[in-house]
């Protein structure tokens, strides 16, 4: 059904409705709704306007915050609709800036208000209703219907959804027992969620994260091509028009903005400090605040996802001490039931919704999965699925000495470029798919041992199949100030290789530096080779200022997690179309491939 068009032609309940303010001392107003609008106390069926899914009660709530700053949030509730208005349920939870009744990231042409529908295919795919859940979906401040400044998951959201947790644990419909459910932002929320470390929150499905929130605009002090584009995106979303016939206090609390335009221009300078050890972005390190957590995990991550990227996600789950489960693959930025145009599984693995049922009616309502599913599936570089208790799983984890060498640090062509992916302005939804390879960089790697811009150390030829898993660390000395990238390549016995893993750092000075890159789960096949290129920042994906300095590197050491992958257990799964797009994307043919100067081996001896 086309809700935007047929809504008009429905039947409409109600010409007034009363708004009740549940903000610290505030009192009831009295609002205009249109029909088919939901009033606090007036739950709206989907007979009524078919933008509530079918089997749904939608209703709307307002309360505070939880610090006392006298933000008011704003909720759209959906209760199953053939429940008493007081029968207990358990709730499933989502908090971010994305549900506003005209669109999640700009107007979607709707002709009335109401919910939003960016989880509609979770409610009626997983059968949310029918199952006797009820699910909450609540405004950040500053988004929607709620007040307040935008605060890019710091203090000020964490309270937001500190206060979410704890109004739908407590209200008269609540068993309270919550689980909170999202991708992207508001799967960054679900981690605050655990982080909080309340008593209510039960499980926490999040999809795609953010673990870190720095890591969204800088790499080890370099900005990010998105570092005020993603916060302008953000500032867009949050000024949204409220619809005609959202209520009075729906469209005062949207508007807020206009009589609080500085909530604008700090979210832009606000977040520019690139010393991820600041206030500011200790605040917002969720994998460092997650240590002795225990609430219930599912999680889902590509590796090589382009938007929101696995940088300390192996930090997050080793600090969380409660149960987890996890889908781990080669992906990009979808939800664990997308599909590609063909019709083919985006992360390539079947049973998302029955399998995240299974995981809250467990936790929620304490009832014993009929089926055990593994704790953790995983998709390996090959494509193929394997079953692990946890992730990461290592056979032997070593030190990989590096050759010394020397690049200038020239940028390799690549800041103008840069600049100019910056005037596109992304938020976590509406970031670019594919990051490729360009052809200077590919012909730099080919180049390898004549560019001047990087060098290389090889390793000696994998002896059988191993992969390379957790997040490698390099550290080195770097003999001057200036910018360095690393990069990890699999090269074949041909000379083909795929830059499957990389990060970037600013030298502040000259001395000794180490910084991690990207998780990955990488199966190298026999006679292959890991290739190491040490150099400029060659790529679009970052903004650095090349110092023009010929830096020396020198005591070069890369930490390297390593696992067998004849231990593996398979588990049902197919390959993710994105992979061989990735494949096809980063991939070039290197010369000059010179001797392997370290082991690539799961075990010493071997």
């Amino acid at each position: 059904m086309d809700f935007r068009k047929k809504a008009s032609a429905v039947a409409a309940a109600g010409a007034l409705a009363t708004i009740t303010t549940l903000a610290a001392g505030g009192p009831p107003a009295v609002a205009q709704a249109a029909p088919g609008s939901a009033a606090s106390d007036t739950p709206i069926t989907h007979e009524q306007n078919p933008r509530v899914p079918e089997g749904a009660a939608w209703t709307q709530a307002y309360f505070p915050s939880s610090d006392g700053s006298g933000v008011v949030l704003h909720a759209d509730v959906l209760r199953p609709a053939n429940l008493p208005a007081g029968a207990k349920t358990p709730v499933i939870l989502s908090v971010g800036p994305y549900f506003a009744h005209a669109g999640q990231t700009g107007p979607e042409g709707w002709d009335r208000a109401g919910p939003s529908a960016r989880f509609q295919d979770f409610i009626n795919g997983a059968g949310l209703m029918a199952r006797g859940y009820t699910f909450v979906m609540v405004d950040l401040r500053g988004f929607g219907g709620s007040t307040g400044c935008l605060d890019w998951v710091g203090p000020g959201e964490q309270a937001d959804v500190r206060a979410a947790i704890e109004w739908s644990a407590s209200q008269a419909w609540s068993t309270g027992k919550v689980g909170m459910y999202g991708k992207s932002y508001d799967a960054v929320t679900g981690l605050v969620g655990n982080d909080l470390k309340l008593r209510s929150l039960k499980a926490v499905v999040a999809q795609e994260p953010v673990w870190n929130m720095y890591n969204y605009l800088f790499s080890n002090r370099v900005p990010r091509p998105n570092v005020t584009g993603t916060p302008m995106a953000y500032n867009s979303i949050a000024t949204m028009p409220p619809m005609a016939d959202d209520s009075d206090q729906y469209k005062a609390n949207a508007e807020y903005e206009k009589t609080h335009p500085k909530c604008l221009s700090d979210n832009i300078t606000n977040n520019n400090d690139p010393d991820p050890h600041s206030a500011y972005w200790s605040a917002r390190d969720l994998a460092a605040h997650a240590v002795g957590t225990s609430t219930p995990l599912f999680v889902t991550q590509g590796f090589i996802e382009p938007n929101t990227k696995p940088e300390d996600i192996a930090e997050y789950l080793g600090d969380h001490r409660g149960r987890e489960r996890g889908w781990l693959g080669q992906w990009e930025h979808v939800r664990g039931n997308d599909t590609d145009a063909s019709g083919r599984l985006s992360q390539g693995r079947a049973g998302w919704f029955n399998e995240v049922m299974r995981f809250y009616d467990q936790y929620l309502r304490g009832i014993k999965p009929p089926v055990t599913d593994p704790a953790y599936a995983i998709e390996d570089s090959s494509g193929h699925w394997r079953a692990q208790p946890t992730w990461p799983v290592t056979t032997t984890s070593y030190q990989a000495q590096l050759s010394s060498g020397r690049y200038v640090d020239d940028g390799g062509g690549a800041s103008a470029a840069a600049g100019a992916a910056d005037r596109g302005r992304w938020d976590m939804e509406r970031a670019p798919r594919l990051q490729a390879l360009s052809p200077a960089e590919k012909n730099a790697a080919r180049r390898s041992a004549a560019a001047d811009s990087s060098y290389w150390t090889w390793s000696t030829p994998a002896s059988q199949p191993l992969r390379l898993t957790a997040t490698p660390r390099i550290t080195l000395n770097a003999g001057a100030s200036g910018n360095v990238m690393v990069r990890l390549w699999d090269v074949a016995p041909d000379g083909t290789a795929t830059m499957f893993d990389e990060n970037v750092a600013l030298l502040q000075r000259s001395g000794r530096i180490s910084f991690d890159l990207k998780a990955t789960d990488w199966t190298f096949e026999r006679g292959h080779r890991l290739g190491v290129q040490i150099g400029t920042i060659s790529s679009t994906g970052w903004l650095d200022v090349p110092s023009g300095h010929t830096i020396a590197v020198s005591g070069a050491r890369l930490a390297l997690a390593m696992q067998n992958p004849r231990s593996d257990v398979p588990t049902q799964g197919d390959r993710s179309p994105y992979l061989d797009q990735y494949l096809a994307a980063n991939k070039t043919t290197l010369g000059n491939v010179g001797n392997g100067t370290f082991p690539l081996k799961f075990a010493w001896g071997r």
